[in-house]
Formats: C-alpha cells, structure tokens, sequence
C-alpha cells in the first residue's frame, strides 16, 4: 500500500515543532527558514542534521543552491537583512523599489497626472506597509526627494510647450522670469525638474496635495504613531 503523503503545510508544522524541541532560534514563513546557532561548526552540524531529517522524514528537497551558512548579517531573508544589528530592507529590495517608481514616472507613459500619482502613490504606500519595519533612515529624505524630482519631470513633460509651461508656472507661483527661463530652456525635464522655478511651483506641499505619498512621512508614522 503507498503510504499518502501528509499535506505540505503540515509538514512544515512537524519541523517546525522538531526545531523547537531542540531548542533552535529560527524563524520560518512558509517554506523558507532561518535557524540561527552560536558558531560554525555548530551550524554545519545543524545543517546536516536537519537536511536529513527534512529528506528521510518528511520526504521534502532541500534547494542545495538557496540553502547556506552565513553570518546573520550577511543573510537576506524575505527582503531583508541585518545591518549593525538593526533590520532594514536588503539593496536589491531598494534597487527594485527605484526600478518600480521609475517605471511608473516614465516620461514616455501617455497617462494623466491624476492617474499617475493615484498608482505611484498606491505602490508607495503597499512597499511601505511591508517594508516600514525596516530601521535605516538615512535614505529615506533623498528617496523623497528624488521621487519629488522625477514627478515634476512628469508634469514638465506634460506641459510640453513653452508657452503652456510658463503660464502653468506662473498661475502656480512662480516668478515671470524664472518661468519664462524654464518654459524657453533647451534642456530636458529631468535637468530642468531641479531649477528653482520647477520647485517653487511644484512644492513639496503642492505634490503633498496631489496626494503624492512621503516614503519618509509613512515611516516615521510607523516608527512613531505619535
């Protein structure tokens, strides 16, 4: 008679519990595990040990090419890893975040500003609410910053023609002659997206109020709700 198979996620419970028993610091989400020892020689021992016990026992293969001995901080797990002791996301997770807002800014994307910032702002907040338990500040105010610059690249792409630059500008606070500067510049949006005149009409209040999400804002209201 063939023996029926116990349902995966019961499987993981029984190793789940066995790492337990022996008295393992781990953590697991799914079928992915981090069990975390004192030494070296102690995590090749554990590796091995619990390798044969997830083969013989519970008939589950272990990927040989994701499974490794690192130091914790060396570890990327589920996006992120452990740098001077504080959690915070791994660089891949950050350069697929830029990669993703790029996308959405992109200048050849023939979608309204309205649209825009609505998408932009629902994949702010959704890689926030994942990744806001991460502890590294620093680059949060130029990751603002930065995503402000190519948003305003998108409303000078948008207004492509001299005179509709100038007159939107200028309706949005900016001085006659740095408007006509940037309506009548040869440069491209994303130099002209930092001149003084982009900035003083598109503020940062002002993208605040076309409902562009701070990456910084949503951290610091996790970090502190008060």
């Amino acid at each position: 008679m063939n023996r029926v198979q116990k349902p995966f996620h019961q499987q993981i419970m029984i190793d789940s519990v066995k790492l337990e028993k022996r008295g393992h610091q781990f953590v697991r989400y799914a079928d992915d595990f981090m069990i975390f020892v004192k030494s070296k020689h102690a995590a090749e021992r554990v590796m091995s040990s619990v390798t044969r016990y997830l083969g013989k026992e519970l008939k589950l293969v272990v990927n040989q090419e994701k499974s490794r001995i690192v130091k914790a901080e060396e570890c990327e797990y589920l996006g992120f890893i452990f740098r001077n002791k504080r959690i915070t996301w791994s660089d891949e997770s950050l350069k697929k975040f830029k990669y993703n807002i790029s996308r959405l800014t992109a200048r050849s994307w023939g979608i309204s500003m309205e649209k825009r910032l609505e998408r932009l702002s629902s994949y702010i907040r959704g890689w926030m609410a994942y990744y806001a338990l991460s502890k590294y500040y620093t680059p949060l105010p130029g990751l603002d910053n930065w995503i402000r610059r190519r948003v305003r690249m998108c409303y000078l792409k948008q207004w492509r023609k001299p005179r509709t630059r100038i007159g939107n500008l200028i309706s949005l606070g900016t001085p006659k002659g740095q408007a006509i500067s940037v309506g009548l510049s040869c440069k491209g949006p994303w130099r002209l997206a930092k001149t003084f005149g982009s900035q003083g009409a598109l503020t940062n209040a002002y993208l605040k109020e076309q409902c562009l999400i701070s990456v910084l804002d949503l951290w610091v209201a996790f970090h502190d709700p008060k």
